[in-house]
This record gives structure tokens, C-alpha cells and sequence, in this order.
């Protein structure tokens, strides 16, 4: 039997203009049927006064039976980041571009939402890549990914030359320049546009696509999710290694940057009904005609 949900917390994109409309719209709905409404502690300030206790992100993540995310996928990927280690199920309401994430319409969000406390939906599990930078053998950084950590170049534009390990064995070394190491999430971010396969969210793989290789023959690879990597940075005038596009470190010569999945999973709720084949087909434009 499902789990009812009787606390729900509400994040939207803090730099959204048009939020406070349809974020109070939902806690006024959520309110009307006798349950307990929290507001992220950025959010409650981007709206201003309104009568909803605001919450810590912490204390989203320990009291809080659902969180509502309302934003793009970028905001769906912060949340799902500083939530991971409270096993608290997200739903996406998309005020964004793409929305592969976020898949619930704003237009659709009333009665979706009324069906999701109904019980009436599908959960999916998506684990995160868990990444360590060490440096003369000490942990600079550590810190997780949804989408994806890029190993890149800076603004130097020199290729950086990199070694690829995978549970301890040698695979490759590279000129190029960067490395993507992508989630199934991810697959249809930056490793998609960088010439990477399309992972299903459900396969239990990592996939890791050199980005304008010097040499034409270091191809995209898929490997087990629960293989190590670890990357070793051999010369690079200018390196850092981005997580999800939205945190970073700079690199140095001899760094070790080492990507793992998570421990803890992140659980998706979809409406009834949800696809993902669906959602390629439309985010991608297949079939459209030209």
C-alpha cells in the first residue's frame, strides 16, 4: 500500500518571477485538504509575506512526507543534490524549457497533484554519482552529481591530456577536451549533445563520453553503475571538473578526480500514465517534420 503524505514541502526557482502565482495556488490547494504545507526558506523570501511556515532544506528533508519542486530541471537537480541522504520523494512541476525532470504541467498541476496524494502514481529510483577530487593524497572536495561531472578545459582552450581507471584497471588515456561521466538522467544532457548514447533511467549504467578527442577512435563507453572511476589528470595549463553544470573545482596536474554512485537513490513520483519514451519524443522532436 502506498504511503499517504500528510507534510508538503514546496520549492520554486528562486529567481523566478513568476512564481509566487501558482506555488500559493498549489499550498492554498494543499491547505484546503487539511495538510501541512512547508515553504523552502528561499522560496518563502522570494514571495514575501504569505501564511506558510518556512522551512531549512534539512528540515524539509527530515520532516517533510513530499516535496513539490516547481521550476525547471535545473532546480529539480539542486533539490534532488541536497536531499539525497533524506530518501524524501520528489515531484517536478515545470515552469522550465525542457522539463525531463519536471513533467507535471503547471496547467495540469491541481489534479495531478490531487491524484499523486490519492496514491495514484508511478515512482522511479535515479541514483547520483558521488565525486571526489584528491589532491597529494587528501579529499579538496567532494560533493554529488544528478545529471553529470565534466572533467574540462578552462579558458586557456588548451587540451588538457587525461588517464581513465575503472575499478582499478587502465582503460584509456586521452587528449581532448574534457570527459563527461553521465548518470542515465544525464545521458540526455551534456553527454547527449557531446555525441553520448541515451541511457534508459532504469539501466544500472554510467556512461562516459570524451568531449572533441584528439584522437577519433576514444568513443563513448557504458559501464556498470557501481564501477569506480577514477580520473587522473596528467597535463591541463587550465582544468576544473563541474557537477551538474551548477558547482565546481579547479584542477590541478595530479589530481584524482574519483566518481561512484551514491548510496542513497532519489525517488521520482510520476502521474499515472508517465513514459519516458513519451517525453523523448516530444523534448526531442522526433518525428516532427522539417
Amino acid at each position: 500500500m502506498k504511503p499517504s503524505f500528510q507534510t508538503i514541502a514546496l520549492v520554486g526557482k528562486y529567481n523566478s518571477a513568476e512564481l509566487s502565482e501558482p506555488l500559493l495556488r498549489l499550498a492554498n490547494f494543499l491547505r484546503e485538504r487539511q495538510l501541512d504545507v512547508l515553504l523552502a526558506q528561499q522560496t518563502a523570501e522570494r514571495i514575501g509575506s504569505c501564511p506558510y511556515r518556512s522551512a531549512s532544506m534539512a528540515e524539509i528533508g527530515q520532516n517533510a512526507d513530499l516535496v513539490i519542486v516547481m521550476g525547471g530541471d535545473g532546480t529539480m537537480l539542486n533539490i534532488a543534490r541536497e536531499l539525497i541522504e533524506y530518501k524524501v520523494p520528489l515531484v517536478g512541476v515545470n515552469q522550465g524549457h525542457l522539463g525531463f525532470l519536471t513533467d507535471v504541467s503547471v496547467e495540469e498541476m491541481l489534479p495531478t497533484i490531487e491524484e499523486i496524494l490519492a496514491g495514484e502514481y508511478s515512482a522511479e529510483d535515479r541514483f547520483l554519482l558521488n565525486t571526489v577530487v584528491r589532491r597529494q593524497g587528501h579529499i579538496v572536495y567532494q560533493a554529488y552529481a544528478f545529471n553529470d561531472i565534466v572533467v574540462s578545459k578552462g579558458m586557456s582552450g588548451r587540451l588538457i591530456e587525461l588517464e581513465v581507471f575503472i575499478d582499478g584497471q587502465f582503460v584509456y588515456s586521452q587528449r581532448s577536451d574534457g570527459l563527461v561521466v553521465a548518470t542515465p538522467t544525464g545521458s540526455t544532457a551534456y553527454a547527449l549533445s557531446a555525441g553520448g548514447p541515451i541511457l534508459h533511467p532504469t539501466l544500472e549504467a554510467m556512461v562516459l563520453v570524451p568531449i572533441c578527442p584528439h584522437t577519433l577512435s576514444n568513443r563513448p563507453i557504458a559501464v556498470n553503475s557501481h564501477s569506480v572511476m577514477e580520473i587522473l589528470v596528467l597535463h591541463a595549463v587550465d582544468c576544473s571538473v563541474h557537477l551538474d553544470g551548477q558547482s565546481y573545482i579547479d584542477l590541478q596536474m595530479n589530481d584524482w578526480v574519483v566518481v561512484r554512485r551514491s548510496e542513497n537513490n532519489i525517488r521520482l513520483l510520476h502521474p499515472l500514465g508517465h513514459s519516458y519514451y513519451d517525453t523523448l519524443r516530444q523534448k526531442l522532436r522526433w518525428g516532427e517534420k522539417l
